[in-house]
C-alpha cells in the first residue's frame, strides 16, 4: 500500500445575499454545456488542438463548466426539517486543465473536477472550495502546481463575483 499525506486549504467566501440569488449568480459565471453533445464532440476530435477547441467552446468566458450538481440540502431537510439550510455540491472544471495537471501528477485526477459547496448558514451563504494547490503540494511538481494555482485563481474569482 502507498500512502501520501497532505494538508488541505479551504477557502470560503460569505455572501449576505439570499441563497437562490447567490446560486443564480454562480450559475451565470460557469458554463452548462449539454453533456451528451460535449462527449460526442470530444470523441470526434482528431487532435489535441481540436480537443482544446471543443473544451474552449464548452467552458465559456470563465473557462469552467459544470459537470454535476448534488442537492445535499434536500436530504438534510427531509431528515431534519425546514430548520436546516440549503446546500449544493457542484462539480466544476475544465478537461484541458485536468489533463495538464494529470500529465505531471496522475493523482490530480482524484481531485478534478473540483467541488464547490454553496450552503446556507445562519450568518450567510458560504461558497467554499478546497484549493487544488494545497491538494497537489505534497507531490512537489512545479508544473502541476502552476496549473493548480491558475485554476484556484479562476475558482476564487467566480466565488467572489457570485457572492457580491
Amino acid at each position: 500500500m502507498l500512502a501520501n499525506s497532505y494538508t488541505g486549504k479551504r477557502l470560503a467566501v460569505i455572501s449576505r445575499r439570499p441563497f437562490d440569488e447567490v446560486v443564480g449568480r454562480f450559475d451565470a459565471l460557469i458554463a452548462h454545456p449539454e453533456m451528451r453533445r460535449f462527449r460526442e464532440n470530444l470523441q470526434n476530435a482528431d487532435s489535441g488542438s481540436e480537443v482544446e477547441q471543443v473544451v474552449r467552446e464548452a467552458t465559456g468566458e470563465f473557462d469552467l463548466m459544470e459537470f454535476m450538481r448534488l442537492d445535499l440540502g434536500y436530504v438534510v431537510k427531509r431528515r431534519f426539517g425546514t430548520q436546516s439550510g440549503r446546500s449544493l455540491r457542484i462539480l466544476v472544471g475544465n478537461p484541458v486543465t485536468m489533463s495538464s495537471m494529470t500529465t505531471h501528477v496522475p493523482d490530480a485526477g482524484s481531485y478534478a473536477p473540483v467541488t464547490i459547496l454553496i450552503d446556507e448558514r445562519p450568518d450567510g451563504v458560504y461558497l467554499s472550495y478546497d484549493t487544488m494547490e494545497a491538494l497537489l503540494s505534497s507531490y512537489g511538481n512545479e508544473s502541476a502546481l502552476g496549473v493548480a494555482r491558475d485554476l484556484d485563481a479562476k475558482v476564487l474569482n467566480i466565488l467572489e463575483r457570485a457572492a457580491k
